[in-house]
């Protein structure tokens, strides 16, 4: 669930400026060297959860089907419908139809590899069963051959609830638990030559907050900044700046928080609701690390973030004086449409990078004011929006179900292309400066 950018004439890279929105820092450079992250720890301010994960604070092992108990990535299973989103093709859990067969449709096509499988789900055995690794690999070949400057990152980073860890452990220690996801769903998955040292520039995607609660290990991501030299994720919202040294521009990148659209009220959808007091556990609270105070204000606390993070992206893009300007969020193309298309028209936004949705989108700037947007959500995590058929594509939203993006950047133009999960490219569209 990312993008990689590269500049086509580049060697040397420098990225030399860094902002922490959360404690309103003013802009860090450091001539070539990394920022000293650790003396700002102290402030407040789409992957799976690997099955050998201890259990911490009364947490189940997060396993969907048999072959999910092995180590490393395995494939969260999640409802397939219809384009349309009004017909359910394929069911993964019991709540929704009331009947053990039904129930267990997707997860029995992954128990089975799809010898017993229900046609509905169109599962696509060496596709579906592996969609994480295809998309790694792929990506990892590419990045070999193109050599990126850095990634992008949309965040849902861990499946099915983050990191799986209640909030509150101290910002300068990493928990058993946040260590061994790190270990098996990123640093042994998105490695190699091209990406070894490249950095991540993340954002926390519903599901890092903890999908169905508010309370998981999103600050752990956070505290993973400072144990890690390519991980970057240092607030909820947050800015970088990257000078293209020898190819002469400069870019700034607005690391954007738009979780609050799954923050609703207490008895709302209760299985995508944030703020929802059915899963959330008596008590919950994130007040000590800066996140909601309790299961009552959440709902408010994500939108005076949203609100927060409004405010502060027009001002950023106001003073902005780089050739570019690009905006990450998690939500995806389609939401808050009105806000982004006035970002594009007044403030000069240049480029929305989106997740959320389970699959590659590269939308048409006529459906956002002339504002090109794209959703990367295919990294194979969970179980991708439509069958990857590439012969039943009556349900794709956009062009694959399963992938990344290319973005080969210079100071005139972007061209971004749409790769899928086998390295093919499939889609290609031209950006220019505002």
């Amino acid at each position: 669930m990312f993008a990689v950018f590269r500049c086509l004439l580049q060697e040397q890279r420098k990225l030399d400026s860094f902002e922490r929105a959360f404690t309103q820092l003013h802009s860090y450079t450091c001539d070539g060297q990394e920022p000293d992250y650790k003396k700002f720890l102290r402030v407040n301010h789409e992957k799976v959860l690997g099955a050998a994960a201890e259990k911490e604070n009364g947490r189940p092992q997060l396993i969907a089907y048999p072959q999910g108990a092995k180590a490393g990535p395995s494939v969260f299973p999640r409802t397939r419908w219809n384009k349309a989103h009004t017909a359910e093709l394929c069911d993964h859990k019991a709540s929704a139809r009331g009947s053990a067969r039904a129930a267990s449709e997707f997860v029995e096509c992954y128990s089975t590899m799809g010898s017993s499988c229900a046609a509905g789900c169109g599962f696509v055995e060496a596709i579906d069963s592996q969609p994480q690794i295809l998309v790694a690999n792929s990506f990892k070949t590419r990045a070999a051959k193109k050599n990126p400057a850095f990634i992008l990152n949309v965040g849902d980073n861990f499946y099915w609830g983050g990191i799986e860890k209640t909030c509150g452990t101290p910002m300068d220690e990493l928990s058993y638990t946040a260590h061994h996801q790190f270990d098996q769903i990123y640093e042994g998955i998105y490695n190699g030559p091209g990406l070894d040292g490249k950095v991540w520039l993340s954002v926390l995607g519903n599901h890092d907050w903890g999908g169905r609660v508010f309370n998981n290990g999103w600050d752990q991501q956070i505290a993973y900044t400072w144990k890690s030299n390519r991980w970057r994720l240092p607030a909820a919202y947050w800015s970088q700046k990257v000078n293209f040294v020898d190819a002469g521009f400069t870019m700034d990148i607005f690391m954007v928080d738009s979780n609050a659209m799954d923050a609703e009220d207490l008895d709302e959808d209760p299985e995508h609701n944030i703020c929802g007091a059915k899963h959330n556990p008596p008590g919950a609270s994130c007040a000590s690390q800066g996140g909601p105070e309790s299961l009552d204000s959440c709902k408010q606390w994500f939108w005076d973030l949203w609100s927060a993070n409004k405010a502060w992206l027009a001002d950023g893009l106001a003073k902005s004086e780089a050739d570019w300007q690009v905006a990450v969020t998690h939500f995806p193309c389609g939401f808050e449409a009105g806000f982004w298309s006035q970002m594009h028209n007044q403030h000069g936004l240049d480029l929305l990078v989106t997740g959320h949705r389970h699959d590659q989108e590269l939308w048409s700037p006529s459906r956002m004011g002339g504002l090109t947007c794209f959703v990367t959500g295919g990294g194979g995590g969970i179980s991708s929006e439509a069958t990857p058929n590439i012969h039943n594509k009556k349900d794709w939203y956009g062009e694959a179900q399963y992938g990344f993006y290319d973005i080969a950047v210079t100071k005139q133009s972007m061209e971004i292309t749409s790769i899928n999960w086998n390295g093919y490219e499939i889609m290609t569209r031209n950006v220019y400066p505002k």
